[in-house]
């Protein structure tokens, strides 16, 4: 707790405000008439007026006058002198403007006294307000603002509200989402903010019956309906499908625990399908029956298979890390993006390799990679059925079960594919969202799970970028999406919780109307067209529908050629100032020892390489030194890739890189302006664009059709694409250079003086 003495900061003038001099506050009253955009529902808290927002990449000696407003809703910073960006206005989110923080986005609070950082809590400003206001975004952002000439009494009751608001909400009910849709009635969701037609939600038994349909899975599962209106548990959705052969009297034993629950089914007629674990018990006789009750499900499941009577279990608890471990190695990881100035960042160059690798994040992706390949060989070489196994079969199945379905089924690679994956496995598969997020602070169950998600899905992406319809815009929207207190999707621990609004609401007139959120798949509720663009991939080939070849084929395979070449070309730009892996070496599927780290395995292969040692293109530990597994593998490579089958991901340590655009988008001095993937990306867009036109063209004058005005194209090339950098689309560079700025104590380590004195350990040096 704080306790430093009244009145402090008013009567010295801070160096990182000595710029500014307190005749200039009286200029600033133009500030106190903004107002700020509010959503139905929302209400300002506190404010303060003359407020400085630092500019970042100025190293504090640059900011904006300004007022601070927290709302039920977000922090939003108001100024009349603030630059606008160049970006073109359509590039926008409608809930959100550049200045404005979602209070569940808000993932640290810090105040600056003196010139030394400390963490604020709930309760902590008694006396002394801080100099300086910190705060640490779950999206990377990090906002600064000086409070030296604002009233003491609005920055006190402002650091307050931003406080207790963001770290300290009390129920669910607290969250902006119910006064949203509570009295203020909500936004009101036309047709254009509709979701993707064929978006599956899976609330229904003919979402999950057309599913059935679609992967040949109707003959041997069946759907359920015993648990409609949750009347046989809360922690199962009110559908959900199970194989034939299991009764609704083996699910009601012990409310769907011991049960493997369907999640999709291969050609050749076995499935994928996940199971929680019986609960314990301290009776060695009720254990050892229950234990016999499952094994006599799995064996029926067998003898059901048409192809073979194997059944493979999975307990992914023995094989992957904990939730606990999860969490830690993001919380190390992430710290690597957080900075406060560019000080901070040259600083943590120096060591970015090793800190990458002792964060170990990287290395779970890789995991998990690995272990969806394992699942992958018995689904596709061996057609034998896969049952994972987890406590609750929320988390961790939840994360290798869609992985599987993304490298196998390219239904799943496109966009209303994936957002229906979602909903099967994570809303209807009751992952905690509200619990994992740790949208109410303070427990002990965070673990960033369906981020491992998006992660995995980013690293194939990369891989095989024709593969996919979306593009990481769309992923990394997608992420910050999870931190927005409006959307259902993310809100929840279940449907159930979503569903009971009685648990939800008090009040009575409230309680007569039903609880109705928007999903986060309800794009236009954020975003213009011209936003929702940038989710789509125009290297995507799209799999021709059956029946619908033209003579114009050929003209599209070609022109469809020439994209795959502007792709391979224009990939090659300059990438983000930051070395994103370690270099490739010829080992493509090595698994690091576990007595060294992810990193140092490879570059022990780069050294043997040199060495002249031979390695071979393949290696494989005792874990992958199966014959099938090698034979199976070898076999897919031989072959030329089919975006339309099967894809196994590259899960070595140079193949795995950090995902840049969303990690790197806010730190200015990663980005090159006019290079990077964006630029590939706007070239991509250029080409497709032209290629439509003359594809249109070509139609009809073969259809002998009279030319109609060309229509809006998702492929639209970019406005202003001389200043494009990564961080498009979420800002532009403001400055046309961006020059290092070294501590001098680091800038003195790192003048050898003469070559003898040299580093031996290039990280010392520091990669760029």
């Amino acid at each position: 707790m704080l306790s430093l003495g009244s009145g402090g900061g008013k009567t010295a003038k801070p160096s990182f405000v000595s710029y500014v001099s307190p005749e200039e506050i009286k200029k600033k009253d133009g500030n106190d008439d903004l107002k700020p955009h509010l959503l139905p529902g929302e209400l300002v808290i506190c404010e303060a007026n003359t407020v400085v927002k630092y500019s970042r990449e100025d190293s504090l000696q640059r900011g904006f006058y300004g007022k601070l407003i927290c709302t039920n809703f977000k922090i939003s910073f108001l100024s009349a002198e603030q630059l606008m960006d160049d970006v073109d206005q359509s590039y926008r989110n409608k809930l959100m403007g550049e200045n404005d923080i979602s209070l569940l986005c808000v993932d640290q609070i810090f105040g600056v006294y003196d010139d030394k950082k400390k963490p604020l809590l709930p309760g902590a400003i008694k006396n002394k307000i801080p100099e300086k206001l910190l705060l640490y975004c779950k999206d990377f952002r990090v906002f600064q603002f000086g409070l030296r000439y604002s009233k003491e009494e609005d920055a006190r009751r402002l650091i307050r509200g931003i406080v207790h608001h963001c770290l300290n909400p009390t129920s669910l009910k607290c969250l902006f989402a119910f006064s949203y849709v509570g009295p203020a009635g909500g936004l009101k969701v036309g047709p254009g903010a509709e979701r993707e037609p064929s978006t599956l939600m899976f609330e229904t038994k003919v979402d999950w019956k057309v599913e059935l349909e679609r992967t040949g899975g109707l003959l041997s599962n069946r759907i359920i309906s015993i648990n409609e209106n949750y009347r046989l548990d809360s922690r199962l959705p009110q559908f959900f499908a199970v194989p034939s052969s299991v009764t609704d009297d083996d699910i009601k034993k012990h409310k769907g625990r011991g049960i493997p629950f369907w999640c999709w089914s291969h050609a050749s007629g076995c499935a994928l399908l996940k199971m929680a674990t019986l609960p314990e018990t301290a009776d060695d006789s009720t254990l050892q029956t229950d234990k016999g009750w499952t094994d006599r499900l799995l064996h029926v499941l067998g003898e059901t298979h048409p192809s073979n009577h194997m059944v493979r279990t999975e307990v992914l608890s023995t094989t992957l890390p904990t939730l606990q471990e999860i969490q830690a190695s993001y919380n190390r990881f992430k710290q690597l993006f957080l900075m406060d100035n560019a000080a901070d960042f040259w600083e943590s160059d120096i060591k970015w390799l090793s800190t990458i690798e002792n964060a170990n994040w990287l290395e779970i992706i890789r995991q998990c990679l690995k272990k969806a390949l394992d699942i992958v060989e018995c689904l596709e070489h061996k057609n034998t059925s896969v049952v994972l196994v987890e406590e609750n079969c929320s988390d961790l199945c939840c994360v290798i079960a869609s992985l599987v379905q993304v490298i196998i089924d390219p239904h799943f690679r496109t966009i209303s594919g994936f957002q229906s994956l979602i909903q099967k496995e994570w809303v209807m598969g009751c992952h905690c969202f509200l619990d994992r997020c740790n949208h109410l602070r303070g427990n002990d169950k965070e673990a960033p799970v369906f981020l491992l998600l998006l992660e995995c899905i980013w690293q194939l992406l990369q891989q095989y970028p024709p593969a996919f319809e979306f593009t990481e815009t769309y992923m990394t929207i997608l992420s910050d999406s999870m931190y927005i207190p409006i959307f259902s999707t993310f809100l929840f621990n279940s449907p159930y919780q979503k569903d009971n609004t009685q648990m939800l609401y008090e009040d009575r007139n409230i309680l007569s109307r039903s609880l109705k959120l928007p999903t986060v798949w309800e794009w236009s509720v954020q975003f213009e067209n011209s936003v929702q663009a940038l989710f789509y991939n125009p290297l995507y080939i799209g799999k021709p529908k059956p029946g619908n070849v033209r003579r114009t084929q050929r003209v599209k395979d070609s022109a469809q050629n020439h994209l795959e070449i502007v792709h391979e070309n224009f990939l090659d730009v300059p990438e983000p100032q930051r070395q994103m892996s370690l270099p490739s070496s010829p080992s493509y599927h090595s698994r690091p020892s576990p007595k060294k780290g992810f990193l140092r395995e490879e570059t022990d292969n780069l050294i043997k390489t040199f060495l002249g040692k031979k390695i071979s293109r393949l290696t494989f530990t005792a874990e992958d030194s199966s014959i099938d597994y090698r034979l199976f593998y070898e076999n897919w490579c031989s072959k030329p890739i089919d975006h339309h089958g099967l894809l196994l991901p590259l899960h070595n340590g140079p193949a795995l890189r950090v995902w840049g655009q969303r990690y790197l988008r806010w730190i200015p001095e990663v980005q090159i302006l006019g290079g990077s993937s964006t630029i590939a990306l706007n070239k991509a867009c250029e080409i497709a664009d032209e290629i439509k036109k003359l594809q249109t063209k070509v139609s009809e004058r073969m259809l002998k059709k009279q030319s109609s005005s060309p229509s809006a194209d998702i492929f639209a090339p970019f406005q202003q694409s001389s200043r494009l950098s990564a961080t498009f689309p979420f800002g532009t560079l403001r400055r046309q250079s961006i020059k290092p700025r070294i501590p001098v104590s680091t800038n003195l380590s790192m003048s050898f003086g003469s070559m003898e004195n040299l580093p031996d350990d290039e990280e010392e040096v520091g990669l760029l």
